[in-house]
């Protein structure tokens, strides 16, 4: 199953032979790196298929760019994408810039003036500007049918989530908002749907019976790239646990949908986030958090994190979080979920990790069983991989273990053009719902308030080095204590 296959679950408005009606994608924050870097070249390969005809592009900020400007900055974007066709030189043509200060009611009605037909708002913005953003369009009034797109992190805690959705609800319905975690468009993660319900050979033992732990990681031997403006204030356990890794233990942990639609996929991954919380509701003693110091990745140089361009070392960001969870359902009841991801490792990690339990007694005369089994479904490479014990090749009485492997196809968009494909489409199933949103800020928050008071150290590690030395993470072969 591909993530185009959870787009179609809800039907497109338009009938056969009928043209798709003008939309007006409206862009706040476009001169930021995200826009840049993902959006617009998500867009470009969106646009480059043909499935959004009559898309209009207005992009805004407070920088005082000309058309000219902003048009050469969509052109780098869609060709970093392999996107440089007529269509999208096209739209390059037409896409206008302007200047505003969105927290404004004024310049609001100015960009709203500037767009014509079904309009689509991204609010590439920090979640604080979102906020007054949203505030002040409630004053003004949007036109009818409007869809908004808003990027993570959704507010700043679980009551300024609320509260923007409160101020949303006032604006549009809740399926014409659309909580962007572009997690939800990597076609892997979408593929976890698949994997689980249209193969008997997984389902039935993805039980607490059966599995002893489940990992979720996120590990890269990045730094901060010059992320600093963005990445000081949130640290790895806002900008990956708290979004990106929730969602899929939601995909992990759901029980079966009845069908992919919105309401159905979406409200499984509710009931699975309502049941979650802290290992013992204890995060000082299952929570991790540190920071890199100087060291060398890949042959590459790295300062220390705080000796990085913007950072404030006051702020005691991390750049590694580790957290287990517990799962409070039926099926997952006694089940640790392992969340971590870091920055400036030693090795590129992006996988979720199903580890079972050891078989209840091997048989005298097998020699050689040390590992359990594991299901692994990989983020980067996207495969799907199962480590069994088979008799080994020499003496058949003992045993070793494999790993099997198949890769997932690479999907027909990147995550950015999945969930915009969405918005356009009016379809919020690869979106995060409102109650979802408050509900992952709840899960953290126990955590969050250890850290504030120290509760729970900042250690540090060597950049290029595993991280730190007592890790959450269970060694391969390892006991859950």
């Amino acid at each position: 199953m591909t993530t185009s296959t959870a787009s179609a679950a809800v039907s497109r408005a338009e009938g056969p032979g009928r043209q798709p009606p003008r939309q007006t994608l409206l862009l706040l924050g476009a001169t930021g790196d995200l826009a840049a870097r993902l959006l617009l070249p998500g867009l470009g390969r969106l646009v480059s298929e043909g499935t959004q005809p009559g898309l209009t592009l207005i992009g805004s900020g407070q920088e005082e760019w000309d058309d000219a400007r902003w048009r050469r900055r969509v052109a780098d974007s869609f060709a970093s994408a392999g996107a440089d066709g007529p269509r999208e030189t096209e739209l390059i043509r037409a896409t206008r810039y302007l200047s505003a200060d969105v927290t404004r009611e004024e310049d609001l009605r100015r960009l709203l003036a500037a767009c014509h037909g079904q309009l689509v708002i991204f609010f590439a913005l920090p979640p604080m500007v979102t906020a007054r953003t949203a505030a002040a369009l409630c004053r003004i009034g949007l036109p009818p049918g409007t869809r908004l797109m808003l990027e993570k992190p959704f507010g700043t805690d679980a009551v300024s989530a609320r509260s923007l959705n409160d101020i949303l609800a006032r604006l549009v319905p809740e399926d014409q908002v659309h909580r962007i975690d572009h997690f939800l468009g990597k076609s892997t993660v979408v593929n976890i749907l698949g994997l689980r319900f249209a193969n008997r050979i997984f389902e039935p033992v993805l039980t607490s019976a059966h599995v002893a732990c489940v990992d979720i990681v996120f590990d890269e031997t990045l730094g901060i790239e010059g992320r600093a403006g963005y990445y000081d204030g949130a640290g790895a356990l806002v900008d990956m646990v708290q979004s990106h890794l929730l969602q899929v233990l939601a995909l992990i942990a759901m029980d079966p949908p009845p069908t992919l639609a919105a309401g159905d996929l979406r409200g499984r991954k509710a009931q699975v986030l309502r049941a979650t919380r802290v290992w013992d509701d204890d995060p000082v003693r299952w929570s991790r958090r540190a920071r890199y110091t100087a060291g060398e990745v890949a042959g590459r140089r790295l300062p220390a994190y705080v000796d990085e361009s913007g950072v404030d070392p006051a702020r005691q960001t991390e750049t590694l979080a580790e957290v287990v969870l517990a799962v409070d359902t039926w099926r997952w009841a006694g089940v640790p979920f392992r969340l971590r991801s870091g920055k400036a490792l030693s090795d590129r990690r992006k996988e979720a990790v199903i580890t079972f339990k050891q078989p209840p007694r091997v048989p005298t005369g097998l020699t050689g069983y040390d590992q359990p089994d594991r299901l692994r479904i990989g983020f980067g490479p996207d495969q799907v991989g199962l480590d069994v014990n088979i008799n080994g090749p020499g003496n058949p009485m003992e045993l070793d273990q494999v790993h099997l492997v198949a890769d997932f196809g690479p999907g027909e968009l990147p995550p950015y053009g999945e969930v915009l494909r969405g918005a356009f489409e009016g379809d919020p199933t690869l979106s995060v719902r409102g109650d979802t949103a408050e509900d992952c800020w709840r899960i953290v928050e126990p955590v969050l308030a250890a850290w504030r008071t120290e509760a729970v150290p900042l250690q540090e590690y060597p950049a290029g080095s595993g991280g730190p030395d007592d890790s959450l993470l269970v060694p391969a072969g390892g006991e859950w204590p």
